[in-house]
Protein backbone atom coordinates (compact mmCIF):
# COMPACT_ATOMS: atom_id res chain seq x y z
CA UNK A 1 0.00 0.00 0.00
CA UNK A 2 1.22 3.25 -0.87
CA UNK A 3 1.12 6.70 0.75
CA UNK A 4 -2.49 7.88 -1.64
CA UNK A 5 -4.07 4.45 -0.50
CA UNK A 6 -3.73 5.30 2.90
CA UNK A 7 -4.20 8.25 2.39
CA UNK A 8 -7.76 7.29 0.87
CA UNK A 9 -8.66 4.69 4.18
CA UNK A 10 -7.92 7.39 6.69
CA UNK A 11 -10.36 9.92 4.38
CA UNK A 12 -12.65 6.99 3.69
CA UNK A 13 -12.85 6.47 7.76
CA UNK A 14 -13.06 10.08 8.83
CA UNK A 15 -15.91 10.31 6.34
CA UNK A 16 -17.44 7.37 7.62
CA UNK A 17 -17.19 8.72 10.99
CA UNK A 18 -18.58 12.16 10.17
CA UNK A 19 -21.69 10.23 8.49
CA UNK A 20 -21.83 8.39 11.85
CA UNK A 21 -21.73 11.31 14.06
CA UNK A 22 -24.62 13.49 11.77
CA UNK A 23 -26.42 10.05 11.32
CA UNK A 24 -27.61 10.27 15.12
CA UNK A 25 -29.19 13.82 15.02
CA UNK A 26 -30.77 12.98 11.94
CA UNK A 27 -32.08 10.04 13.49
CA UNK A 28 -33.55 12.21 16.49
CA UNK A 29 -34.79 14.71 14.30
CA UNK A 30 -36.77 11.90 12.16
CA UNK A 31 -38.23 10.70 15.35
CA UNK A 32 -39.62 14.24 16.21
CA UNK A 33 -40.94 14.64 12.93
CA UNK A 34 -42.76 11.15 13.37
CA UNK A 35 -44.31 12.56 16.30
CA UNK A 36 -45.13 15.95 15.19
CA UNK A 37 -46.65 14.80 12.14
CA UNK A 38 -48.70 11.88 14.88
CA UNK A 39 -49.81 14.74 16.61
CA UNK A 40 -51.21 16.68 13.68
CA UNK A 41 -52.86 13.50 12.67
CA UNK A 42 -54.52 13.21 16.09
CA UNK A 43 -55.47 16.73 15.68
CA UNK A 44 -57.20 16.64 11.94
CA UNK A 45 -59.11 13.43 13.53
CA UNK A 46 -60.47 15.48 16.99
CA UNK A 47 -61.02 18.78 14.97
CA UNK A 48 -63.53 17.20 12.24
CA UNK A 49 -66.09 16.24 14.92
CA UNK A 50 -65.89 19.57 16.53
CA UNK A 51 -66.26 21.67 13.57
CA UNK A 52 -68.74 19.69 12.54
CA UNK A 53 -70.37 20.45 16.49
CA UNK A 54 -69.78 24.00 15.87
CA UNK A 55 -71.51 24.11 12.32
CA UNK A 56 -74.76 22.97 13.67
CA UNK A 57 -74.62 24.83 16.41
CA UNK A 58 -74.06 28.43 14.00
CA UNK A 59 -76.62 26.66 12.10
CA UNK A 60 -79.05 26.22 15.23
CA UNK A 61 -78.46 30.00 16.49
CA UNK A 62 -79.29 30.98 12.76
CA UNK A 63 -82.77 29.40 13.01
CA UNK A 64 -83.41 30.64 16.13
CA UNK A 65 -81.96 34.54 15.26
CA UNK A 66 -84.90 33.89 12.36
CA UNK A 67 -87.70 33.19 14.95
CA UNK A 68 -86.65 35.90 16.85
CA UNK A 69 -86.49 38.02 13.96
CA UNK A 70 -90.25 36.86 13.36
CA UNK A 71 -91.32 37.42 16.91
CA UNK A 72 -89.58 41.15 16.41
CA UNK A 73 -91.74 41.61 13.82
CA UNK A 74 -94.66 40.93 15.22
CA UNK A 75 -93.98 42.92 18.13
CA UNK A 76 -93.45 45.93 15.86
CA UNK A 77 -96.93 45.20 14.64
CA UNK A 78 -98.58 45.18 17.81
CA UNK A 79 -96.39 48.18 18.70
CA UNK A 80 -97.49 50.15 15.57
CA UNK A 81 -101.43 49.20 16.93
CA UNK A 82 -100.76 50.43 20.45
CA UNK A 83 -99.25 53.61 18.94
CA UNK A 84 -102.74 54.19 17.10
CA UNK A 85 -104.89 53.30 20.11
CA UNK A 86 -102.28 55.93 22.10
CA UNK A 87 -102.94 58.58 19.69
CA UNK A 88 -106.89 58.35 19.14
CA UNK A 89 -106.46 58.27 23.88
CA UNK A 90 -104.95 61.52 23.26
CA UNK A 91 -107.56 62.48 20.51
CA UNK A 92 -110.19 62.09 23.15
CA UNK A 93 -108.34 63.36 26.08
CA UNK A 94 -108.16 66.86 23.88
CA UNK A 95 -111.55 66.75 23.37
CA UNK A 96 -113.54 65.84 26.81
CA UNK A 97 -110.51 68.73 27.88
CA UNK A 98 -111.83 71.09 25.32
CA UNK A 99 -115.28 69.98 26.46
CA UNK A 100 -114.93 70.48 29.67
CA UNK A 101 -113.67 74.13 29.10
CA UNK A 102 -116.45 75.03 27.29
CA UNK A 103 -119.27 73.83 29.60
CA UNK A 104 -117.17 75.56 32.64
CA UNK A 105 -117.01 78.56 30.92
CA UNK A 106 -120.85 78.05 30.08
CA UNK A 107 -122.21 76.52 33.34
CA UNK A 108 -119.65 78.69 35.52
CA UNK A 109 -120.83 82.25 35.29
CA UNK A 110 -124.41 81.73 35.61
CA UNK A 111 -123.92 79.29 38.74
CA UNK A 112 -121.85 82.50 40.06
CA UNK A 113 -124.78 84.57 39.97
CA UNK A 114 -127.43 81.87 41.02
CA UNK A 115 -124.72 81.14 44.11
CA UNK A 116 -124.52 85.15 45.13
CA UNK A 117 -128.16 85.84 44.94
CA UNK A 118 -129.07 82.53 46.97
CA UNK A 119 -126.21 83.93 49.39
CA UNK A 120 -127.47 87.58 49.43
CA UNK A 121 -131.04 85.99 49.85
CA UNK A 122 -130.39 84.42 52.60
CA UNK A 123 -128.12 87.22 54.30
CA UNK A 124 -131.22 89.46 53.99
CA UNK A 125 -133.90 87.01 55.37
CA UNK A 126 -131.49 86.54 58.10
CA UNK A 127 -130.66 90.00 58.68
CA UNK A 128 -134.89 90.78 58.96
CA UNK A 129 -135.05 88.29 61.14
CA UNK A 130 -132.58 89.33 63.39
CA UNK A 131 -133.81 93.57 62.64
CA UNK A 132 -137.02 92.45 65.05
CA UNK A 133 -134.76 91.04 67.71
CA UNK A 134 -132.38 93.73 67.77
CA UNK A 135 -135.17 96.55 67.74
CA UNK A 136 -137.00 94.98 70.51
CA UNK A 137 -133.30 94.44 73.00
CA UNK A 138 -132.59 97.89 72.14
CA UNK A 139 -135.78 99.17 72.99
CA UNK A 140 -135.66 97.02 76.33
CA UNK A 141 -132.53 98.58 77.21
CA UNK A 142 -133.13 102.51 76.35
CA UNK A 143 -136.56 101.71 78.47
CA UNK A 144 -134.13 100.52 81.09
CA UNK A 145 -131.34 102.95 80.95
CA UNK A 146 -134.73 105.97 81.41
CA UNK A 147 -136.07 103.66 84.64
CA UNK A 148 -132.66 104.46 86.42
CA UNK A 149 -132.92 107.95 86.11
Amino acid sequence: MDAGEIAGLIAAGAFLMLVIVLAVPILKLGRTVDAATRAIDDLTVRTGPLLSNVNTTVENVNATLGQVQVSLDGVNIQLAKVDTITEHAAHVSANVANLSTVVAAAAANPLVKVASFGYGLRKAVNNRRNADEDREVRATIKQRRKARR
